[in-house]
């Protein structure tokens, strides 16, 4: 049996310059929206760091997470959730 960690959010707060230049997250696309609401599903994995704003991302049937402005986050392929963009957001984002 897979165990069920992989299918969580992974939040690293306020990531060392080091370890976004590691990742290379600087040369990654960005992605604006201002506040909404709206559902969405990860088709592959995806990495973001936000450069600014504050989001309130609930996995169907799971708790609500905080993500803010110097959040390094990552979704699991095939997750549902619904996004609460309180503050618009501004990010950098990879797939794969």
């Amino acid at each position: 049996m897979t165990a069920t960690t992989e299918n969580a959010i992974k939040i690293e707060r306020q990531p060392s310059s080091e370890r976004l230049q590691e990742l290379g997250v600087s040369s990654w696309p960005v992605w604006e929206k201002e506040a909404s609401e709206f559902p969405w599903t990860y088709e592959e994995r995806e990495t973001c760091y936000l450069l600014a704003g504050e989001v309130i991302v609930t996995p169907d049937g799971g708790e609500p997470v905080q993500i803010q402005k110097g959040d390094l986050v990552t979704f699991p392929q095939g997750m549902s959730c619904t996004w609460n963009i309180v503050k618009d957001v501004r990010k950098h984002y990879n797939f794969g």
